[in-house]
């Protein structure tokens, strides 16, 4: 059978492949995309930001009208509407995944629905026999559920992200492994719609990634709205029986059972490389999984890319896209720089919602890097006191002598919406002596940010 060549071929079709595939049809003209998933569209759209976001936003305002009367409201019932919101979610998923979808029909691309494997460094066979080679190629297949060594799990008919997000009915009571930010998400959306939760996490503390003293806010939130939290735990072992779950762990040299009809495995991801026959393409693959690349993208193989969660460091969408339109333009002419991970923004959507720019105050040590820093507390703040969003507090981090701000740390109510006023001081190596000379609005939750600004810069 004859080998159709093209220019540029990219093997998934989710945010960081059309990203990619869109760059380089900017200079190429035969750009093919391969994308052999049931549904068009991706993880960000199908099943990971835009279905959780819906749902999660709809659990804060049922949230809210439950607790109206301390707003002075008298909202007599409020409950969920599983099926109505399950309806909603899908009309808002289709709407995003019909216009993915016409993307990637365009007659700007050749798209095969196909799965591919690799069977030389410049050629991949597609599972109806077909065979395509390339100039160039970018590894765009996204991540899967990992299911860790834990006995008696891998056996078990647990659920995934995948099926809490198109639920249709509210589970009576559901055991959450995992404390990451699908975990947590999913966690509170769950307590928040009526079922009893129990949270089993490994870590010392949530949200592993971000700050202790973040995570910390995050957990009072969780317990106060009658999570059960178990963190710092051994996972020992996961029993299905008569339709029950019952998940034994160790804490503080006791063992404890826990045990519910449901039992959601929420304890990571891992990239999605299974089936490429990576080998054959002389692609070399890290310790975690995840394709070895370098600044600009490229695996060991120099003519193939990989982009987004296959490849990491960090499994954010707006991530994949730089990264996908990075490889993209370094095949045309090789002359770009690469994304610049310090300056990276990561937000987690619980209530109150953790997010973070620039560089962590964890990052900041492991450097050695002088710096100040200074935070705020929202208990003790006009608009989030009469909000009724308490909870968390802003921390900015600048360099010593010059005021430069290097990161910012943010805990609270709109946390994702808030953080943007320090990337884009992050990015524009802003001082706070710049930020000073903003008009940060009375009352906003914004002008918080003006507090350690003004410490830090009084401290110079």
């Amino acid at each position: 059978m004859e080998t159709e060549h093209f220019d540029f071929i990219v093997i998934g079709g989710g945010s960081g492949g059309y990203a990619a595939a869109r760059t380089a049809r900017e200079k190429m003209e035969r750009v093919a995309i391969v994308d052999g998933s049931k549904e068009l569209g991706g993880l960000c759209i199908l099943k990971g930001c835009m279905p959780s976001k819906t749902l999660i936003y709809a659990s804060e305002i049922l949230h809210h009208a439950k607790d109206g009367k301390t707003f002075g409201l008298d909202i007599p019932e409020a409950s969920v509407d599983m099926p109505a919101l399950h309806r909603r979610k899908l009309e808002i998923i289709k709407e995003f995944s019909d216009y993915r979808e016409e993307q990637l029909k365009s007659d700007r691309f050749t798209l095969f629905r196909n799965q591919a494997a690799f069977v030389d460094e410049s050629t991949i066979e597609l599972d109806d026999g077909r065979r395509l080679s390339a100039d160039y190629f970018v590894i765009a297949t996204g991540s899967v559920v990992s299911v860790p060594p834990v006995q008696g799990l891998s056996t078990c008919p647990y659920w995934t992200s995948d099926n809490v997000l198109d639920l249709d009915t509210v589970p009576e009571r559901i055991i959450v492994l995992g404390g990451g930010i699908v975990a947590c998400e999913l966690a509170q959306f769950l307590r928040r719609v009526g079922s009893e939760v129990v949270q089993v996490q490994r870590s010392p503390h949530l949200l592993r990634e971000f700050s202790a003293e973040a995570a910390s806010v995050v957990a009072q939130s969780f317990r106060d709205e009658g999570i059960e939290l178990h963190t710092g735990t051994r996972l020992v072992s996961v029993q299905h029986e008569t339709g029950e779950f019952r998940v034994t762990f160790e804490k503080d040299d006791e063992t404890h059972t826990v045990c519910a009809p449901h039992l959601l495995n929420a304890l990571g991801r891992r990239p999605a490389t299974d089936c490429l026959n990576l080998e054959a393409a002389g692609v070399e693959t890290l310790s975690s999984g995840h394709i070895g690349c370098n600044s600009k993208q490229q695996t060991s193989n120099p003519k193939i890319y990989a982009c987004g969660d296959v490849a990491g460091p960090y499994e954010i969408v707006h991530i994949a896209i730089l990264q996908g339109e990075l490889a993209a333009k370094h095949a045309i002419d090789s002359e770009h720089e690469a994304v610049d991970y310090d300056d990276l923004v990561s937000v987690v959507f619980t209530d109150p919602q953790v997010a973070t720019a620039g560089l962590t105050e964890e990052e900041l040590k492991r450097r050695g890097i002088d710096y100040l820093s200074a935070d705020y507390p929202f208990d003790d703040h006009g608009k989030s006191i009469l909000m009724e969003a308490k909870y968390g507090y802003v921390k900015v981090f600048a360099e010593r002598t010059t005021g430069t701000v290097l990161g910012a740390e943010c805990v609270s109510k709109d946390a994702g919406e808030l953080i943007h006023a320090m990337a884009v001081a992050v990015t524009l190596n802003a001082t706070v002596f710049d930020l000073l000379k903003v008009h940060w609005y009375h009352p906003t939750l914004s002008e918080i940010w003006s507090y350690p600004l003004e410490d830090i810069a009084d401290e110079i």
